[in-house]
């Protein structure tokens, strides 16, 4: 075997070697400070060079104890749409709405509008399309001022027909039924039912 002339390879990058177009090839040492950026978060100037105090703004930053933040939102008049607890309908923000289901794929807002505005005057009236066929998707959503119109209305055209069509008339939103609570205490299990016992 003959033998073999090992160069030593030098890995470390001289002066001369790194490609600089713009000539800054000191400015692209580590020691070199890094430019500063804005932030939104910081207000402009980033803390992490020395900027001063850090802003955040947005919910989250604050530290506020629990007890502070209940006794400032306790003062606060909310809206609250809590009725009596009970079932039947339950209002909208807005007013009372009723579902109408079973619509012709072929009924225009007019028919709606004609047949319903009989029990009061209608306050707003979506009757969605299908994207992809461009008809009707069969049911509409209408909502009335007053809960005597919306009730009258429900009473008058539920099961009545719409081009040829029977539809369903009823309340949009309701409270649900009572919810009866029971006295004895829940199994960990909950309501399933206990597994055959097996067989040796």
């Amino acid at each position: 075997m003959a033998a073999v002339d090992v160069e030593a390879v030098d890995f470390e990058p001289e002066e001369d070697d790194l490609m600089d177009e713009d000539g800054a090839a000191e400015d692209a040492s580590p020691r070199a400070p890094l430019p500063k950026l804005k932030s939104a978060i910081t207000g402009g100037s980033s803390s992490a060079f020395g900027g001063g105090p850090k802003k955040t703004k947005g919910r989250g930053f604050r530290e506020e104890a629990d007890a502070e933040r209940s006794s400032r939102l306790a003062g606060r008049d909310f809206d609250s749409l809590d009725s009596d607890g009970g079932p039947g309908p339950q209002r909208s923000i807005e007013g009372w709405i009723i579902l109408v289901t079973g619509v012709h794929e072929e009924a225009q807002e007019d028919d709606l509008q004609n047949l319903f505005g009989e029990c009061g005057e209608i306050k707003n009236l979506h009757l969605n399309l299908d994207r992809r066929t461009g008809f009707v998707k069969g049911y509409a959503l209408i909502e009335y001022e007053k809960f005597e119109e919306a009730q009258d209305a429900i009473k008058k055209f539920n099961g009545a027909e719409l081009l040829t069509q029977t539809i369903n008339v009823d309340w949009a939103f309701s409270n649900g039924p009572y919810r009866k609570r029971s006295a004895r205490r829940r199994s960990p299990r909950g309501h399933r039912s206990r597994s055959p016992r097996r067989r040796y």
